[in-house]
């Protein structure tokens, strides 16, 4: 079987979204004829962690971890000059992980007679370590995956670094994209964007979106749920321009008009929220009564939370860049059996895959009247039991992520042909 080294400083047991994409990778490689050694950070500090993420990784996959390095995680007196240090680390806080680790890669590479090196980002750091990997050992084939759109990431976009960093960061971003072997990214749009920003021609990048696993869902009950109360549920993130504004404000409208009945909604927020100033936002818009904040659960409870739903939420904010993305959630979503309200930036990819995949109603991000009508809709079928809807099955299954894991070790395959 052959070997590939799997670079992913964001690895189990940290948990969030962003390591279920490797997690997932490297529980179902094995079944396209790769061995992934997996190449990590220490536990450390992790400020989330989720230790249910560690049964994904099959029996007697190794794990190489070496020093975290993560100034942010730093305790006591130096808690706050940490995280003003990992601010100025370029291109992201996981810099000084990457240049402690780099004879502990080489190391791995050649004790393991690898061939094949894996590295994802965020964080970005990660690809450096490709990128020397590369320069010391010139004959390896290397996969660079972005999770996210680098200096194009619509986060950087709305705050901007200084132009010394910019450039910087522009160089890096180009160095990695045209040294790599092959290159992968989550959306059709953000390779489009990689490509026509860096002038490449694009014939080693391709698109594997991020998914769900069939075997989350095993066990637990798929049938529809019979609330008291009408539940929307969201998970994930709230930051940046993915603010829930809109949505709170649809609520306390159709509220306040006596078109819903307050006592009839439950709203669960589940994520790694700041709870004061998210109950704060809440209290402004006179829904403490219908939305919970539940925080941060472990991820097979977060599934369990979803199938407890009537209504699932997607939220994702509107801006240059924007249309490019996936929201994280939307996968798992698809899977549920229950209906989305989506409010997203009406022409992205996103809402294009929830009509594709026919499982919910979009309304933009910034169409107060849109989502309120959504919202109503969903609420009338609830009150007359016939929240029903029809999915396309066809297009969920394309993103399973054993499916999805193929598509990598195709792209292996490429490489190492």
């Amino acid at each position: 079987m052959e070997k590939v080294l799997f670079i992913a400083n964001q690895f189990p047991p940290m948990g969030g979204s962003g390591v279920q994409r490797s997690v997932k990778f490297v529980k179902h490689l094995r079944s396209f004829g790769y061995e992934p050694i997996v190449f990590t950070r220490e536990v450390a500090n992790m400020p989330l962690k989720d230790e249910t993420l560690l049964r994904d990784i099959p029996d007697g996959v190794r794990i190489i971890r070496t020093k975290a390095l993560e100034c942010s995680e730093l305790k006591s007196i130096m808690r706050i000059p940490g995280k003003v240090l990992s601010k100025l680390m370029i291109p992201d806080s996981a810099f000084a992980w990457f240049k402690n680790s780099r004879k502990a890669a080489l190391k791995a590479i050649d004790e393991n007679n690898i061939r094949l090196i894996y590295t994802t980002s965020a964080p970005y750091s990660d690809h450096l370590l490709g990128l020397y990997i590369k320069k010391y050992r010139p004959n390896i084939k290397w996969t660079a995956d972005f999770r996210d759109e680098w200096t194009n990431n619509p986060y950087t976009l709305d705050n901007p670094y200084n132009p010394l960093r910019t450039k910087i960061e522009k160089d890096m971003e180009y160095s990695v994209l045209t040294k790599a072997d092959m290159l992968i990214t989550n959306t059709p749009v953000m390779r489009k964007n990689f490509i026509e920003n860096n002038s490449l021609n694009g014939d080693n990048f391709f698109v594997i979106p991020n998914g769900y696993d069939e075997e989350d869902f095993k066990g637990l009950n798929l049938s529809k749920p019979k609330n008291d109360k009408m539940t929307f549920v969201y998970t994930g993130a709230l930051y940046g321009r993915r603010k829930p504004d809109t949505f709170f404000e649809a609520l306390k409208q159709l509220k306040d008009e006596g078109k819903i009945d307050g006592g009839k909604i439950l709203v669960e927020l589940i994520g790694n929220y700041h709870k004061d100033k998210l109950q704060s936002q809440i209290d402004s818009y006179g829904l403490k009564n219908q939305i919970n904040i539940v925080g941060y659960v472990p991820h097979d409870e977060c599934i369990k939370r979803q199938l407890g739903a009537d209504i699932l939420v997607l939220i994702e904010g509107t801006g240059r860049g924007a249309d490019a993305f996936y929201t994280g959630k939307i996968f798992e979503y698809m899977n549920t059996g229950r209906p989305v309200l989506a409010v997203l930036p009406e022409n992205g990819a996103a809402a294009q895959l929830v009509r594709e995949s026919a499982i919910g109603r979009v309304s933009h991000t910034d169409n107060v009247d849109k989502i309120k009508e959504n919202i109503l809709t969903y609420y009338n079928q609830w009150c007359e039991n016939r929240l029903d809807f029809q999915p396309n099955l066809s297009v969920i299954k394309r993103f399973e992520r054993k499916a999805l894991t193929k598509e990598l070790a195709e792209v292996f395959d490429k490489s190492l042909s």
